[in-house]
């Protein structure tokens, strides 16, 4: 009873001693070395990942962003030395994807399209931009590792962080602490943003110049969503989708054989031509439509998308992109395909119905990234906290009012000569589709002036286009000559 006693005592406290609480680390760097092979060549670089503090008016901390910062070493004079500035979207996701995944300096153990293998990890990024490039990404608040503090006895103040137009603010002051602490000021900048980080790197490209007077010399968007677009009425936003349909079926052999004995790239001009011209006048009389039309419509529709004219009919020529990914296979396979990536396969409980039970693509891929980044934080950056790495976080309710991304992205265009614009997108991403990236090019400048700055690359796979070895390689490719192609090299900045 007595050693039971002595043993009870001493555990009580040791736990006393030991167990603490868990706590946001504010303001820390870890600093270690690396070497990594890419493009041919072997790259030496510093990784500097830690939590970096925003403050309020009186100079409190109210949030700490966790960040990784790629910079390569005897990289030569620092103020030649491209900066790539990178987010991810949600809003309310972490900036994981692209870093494991895209352009940093490794990537995920995954077969050649992009699907999990065990075991789990990273490996060498042969494509990496970091040969012509140093890399920060940065986790918006409540993703990843990123904290608010909120003053003590208070609550979050919500309107500092979770909506458009505060999500812009708060992280451009953050930036303009980054590039002071780490003596960029001199660098060409250019921010990359994924998804919903699309609408982000818009807006930040004019707060950054017009309230921080950092210019950019391009902003890359990856699979950007635009609200604008799918907020449009009916006639626009429901029109441009029949080409990502027409790209679906064609992956999975739906299509008539007149069309699916072409190549992609052939089919989906022809399938554009008909949204903008045919399709688009269509939906926009409504009920007003004659039958003989809409059944022409629908017979033309079902054409390129693989549905049944009668599916098509029965929407009234609003086909729905859930219905889409339920009903492409229903009597093929029986399978669903993904939303976000279309190549991807799921199984639902029961055939019938009118949308997935489960996006398929979303599941596999935080399959092979949860563990591989909680891993490769730790091992590879030795950055170690009991916090929960948020693949997404908790930042709903999102405020979407007064969304002017788009105008500001022209806005900043016009007022910065250097500032080039890079879309990229994949032909089998059906929640940002491609089309929509195109329709968005056209809409940001009417006048057609800035359209030689704008510049368009589609890669046959989904949202995370890079996940697909091939396409890994292009992308990665098409991101480098991009960035060299838009420094300044002694132009003046002028019209």
């Amino acid at each position: 009873m007595r050693t039971y006693l002595v043993l009870f005592i001493f555990t009580f406290f040791t736990s006393l001693i030991f167990a603490q609480k868990r706590t946001v680390p504010i303001d820390t760097t870890v600093v270690t070395k690396h070497t990594a092979s890419i493009n041919g060549q072997s790259v030496s670089y510093t990784a500097t990942t830690g939590m970096q503090p925003l403050w309020d008016e009186m100079g409190e901390p109210i949030a700490a962003l966790y960040y990784t910062y790629y910079k390569r070493d005897n990289a030569g004079d620092q103020g030649k030395r491209p900066l790539i500035l990178s987010f991810n979207g949600g809003p309310g996701s972490a900036s994981v994807w692209m870093h494991v995944a895209y352009t940093g300096p490794k990537v995920l153990n995954i077969d050649e399209e992009g699907y999990p293998l065990q075991p789990y990890g990273v490996q060498d990024n042969p494509f990496s931009v970091l040969d012509v490039a140093d890399i920060v990404f940065i986790n918006p608040v409540n993703t990843g590792y990123s904290r608010t503090i909120p003053a003590s006895g208070k609550d979050v103040d919500r309107e500092k962080f979770f909506g458009i137009n505060a999500d812009i603010k708060y992280l451009a002051e953050w930036l303009n602490t980054f590039v002071t602490r780490n003596n960029r000021w001199l660098s060409p900048k250019y921010l990359i943003g994924e998804s919903y980080g699309g609408t982000r790197v818009a807006g930040l490209a004019l707060e950054l110049q017009n309230k921080q007077w950092m210019y950019l010399n391009g902003v890359i968007m990856v699979s950007p969503a635009d609200y604008k677009s799918y907020g449009a009425d009916g006639p626009i936003s429901n029109a441009l989708n029949l080409p990502y349909f027409a790209a679906a079926a064609w992956y999975h052999k739906m299509l008539p054989a007149e069309l699916q004995s072409k190549d992609l790239l052939e089919v989906l001009p022809e399938v554009e031509s008909y949204t903008i011209n045919t399709l688009m006048p269509a939906l926009a009389k409504g009920g007003y439509i004659e039958e003989d039309e809409k059944s022409e419509v629908a017979k033309k529709m079902a054409f390129y998308s693989g549905l049944s004219e009668k599916s098509i009919l029965q929407h009234n020529l609003n086909v729905p992109t859930r219905f889409f990914w339920k009903e492409l296979l229903r009597d093929k396979k029986g399978n669903t395909i993904g939303r976000l990536d279309s190549r991807y396969l799921g199984l639902d409980k029961m055939e019938a119905g009118t949308k997935p039970d489960y996006s398929p693509e979303l599941t596999s891929w935080l399959h092979t990234f949860t563990p591989a980044i909680n891993y490769y934080i730790r091992e590879h950056l030795n950055f170690k906290t009991d916090l929960k790495y948020n693949m997404f976080g908790p930042v709903h309710p999102w405020d979407r009012r007064d969304n002017n991304t788009r105008d500001d992205l022209r806005q900043a265009m016009a007022q910065n000569p250097y500032l080039n614009v890079l879309y990229q997108s994949g032909y089998y991403d059906g929640a940002t589709t491609y089309f929509h990236a195109k329709y968005t090019m056209g809409q940001i400048d009417r006048s057609g002036k800035l359209k030689d700055r704008m510049d368009f690359k589609g890669y046959r796979s989904g949202h995370m286009m890079y996940l697909r070895r091939a396409d890994l390689e292009t992308a990665n490719n098409d991101l480098r000559e991009f960035i060299l192609r838009t420094l300044p090299n002694g132009k003046s900045a002028k019209y």
